[in-house]
C-alpha cells in the first residue's frame, strides 16, 4: 500500500484505438497494474490532440473518433515503478511513458465495510399528505427538464421521497392529446410527480413549487400511512388521530 512520502507519478500516453494482443492497450495496462498490486490508476480521455505521426485527432458529435489520445496515470513507490517499467514499455507499444517525482501528502485508505444490524421490522402509522404535480415532459426550468429540477429541489429540502411517472396518454388545459408514440422518441408526454410527506413539510415546499411550475396542476390529498421501515427511529410521523376521518387520494 502506498505510504506518505517520496513517490513517482507515471503517465502512459496511448491512442484509444491501439491494441495489445487484440485487447485495447489501455485496458491491458490497467489490468496489469491491477493484478500487480498498484495502489490505484486512472484512465483519462482527451478530446483533441496529435502524436508522433503529427495527425490531428478530435472528437466530433457526428462521428466518434477511435484515435483520440488516452493517458493512464498512477502513483507508486520508486521500487514498484522500477519493477513494472519493463512490462509497461512493452504494453504501450508506440506510446509514450512519462515519469515525474512527486510527494504523497496523504495516502488513500481502504474503506472498512460497515457492519449492518437488522433491527426488527416495525410498523409505523400516521397521517400525512400526498402531493401530485402534473406537468409536461417538455417543460423546463433554467435550461433543465422541470421534473428533474423538481426532484433535485425536493431532495435538497429533505422531502421524504418522490416518484416520477411518465404518462402514455392524456391531455391538459389546452385539450391537446399527449401520446407516447411507438418507435418514436416523443418528448411531449404527460409527467406526474408523486410525493408523500408530513403536511407541514409539503406546505413549506409549496412556494418553491409555485415558482418553478409556471403551467401545471398541483393537488394535495390526505393519506393514511402504513409504513414498514428498518429505520423507525429516524421517522417522526404524528400520532394517528381517533375518529372517522379517512385518507383520500
Amino acid at each position: 500500500m502506498l505510504s506518505p512520502g517520496k513517490a513517482l507519478k507515471v503517465t502512459i500516453y496511448v491512442s484509444e484505438g491501439s491494441t495489445h494482443h487484440g485487447a485495447p492497450t489501455y485496458s491491458s495496462i490497467l489490468d496489469f497494474l491491477f493484478y500487480r498490486g498498484v495502489s490505484g490508476a486512472t484512465v483519462l480521455k482527451g478530446v483533441a490532440g496529435f502524436g508522433a505521426d503529427h495527425h490531428m485527432h478530435s472528437a466530433s458529435y457526428v462521428e466518434i473518433s477511435d484515435h483520440l489520445p488516452l493517458k493512464v496515470e498512477f502513483i507508486e513507490s520508486r521500487e514498484k515503478v522500477n519493477e513494472l517499467l519493463g512490462k509497461l514499455e512493452e504494453l504501450c507499444g508506440t506510446g509514450m511513458i512519462e515519469i515525474q517525482e512527486t510527494t504523497v501528502a496523504k495516502a488513500a485508505q481502504v474503506s472498512k465495510p460497515k457492519k449492518q444490524t437488522m433491527p426488527a421490522h416495525l410498523k409505523i402509522e400516521g397521517k400525512a399528505k400526498l402531493m401530485r404535480i402534473y406537468i409536461d415532459e417538455a417543460d423546463r426550468w433554467r435550461d433543465k427538464p422541470l421534473h428533474i429540477a423538481l426532484v433535485e429541489a425536493m431532495r435538497a429540502h429533505d422531502i421524504a421521497g418522490v416518484t416520477v411517472y411518465r404518462g402514455i396518454l392524456g391531455y391538459g388545459a389546452h385539450g391537446r392529446v399527449h401520446r407516447d408514440k411507438a418507435m418514436h422518441m416523443s418528448h411531449d408526454a404527460s409527467i406526474m410527480l408523486s410525493v408523500i410527506d408530513l403536511e407541514e413539510k409539503l406546505q413549506a415546499f409549496l412556494p418553491i413549487v409555485e415558482q418553478m411550475v409556471e403551467e401545471g396542476l398541483v393537488v394535495l390529498s390526505n393519506v393514511d400511512i402504513i409504513k414498514y421501515s428498518y429505520r423507525a427511529s429516524e421517522v417522526a410521523l404524528p400520532e394517528a388521530h381517533s375518529g372517522s376521518e379517512t385518507g383520500s387520494a
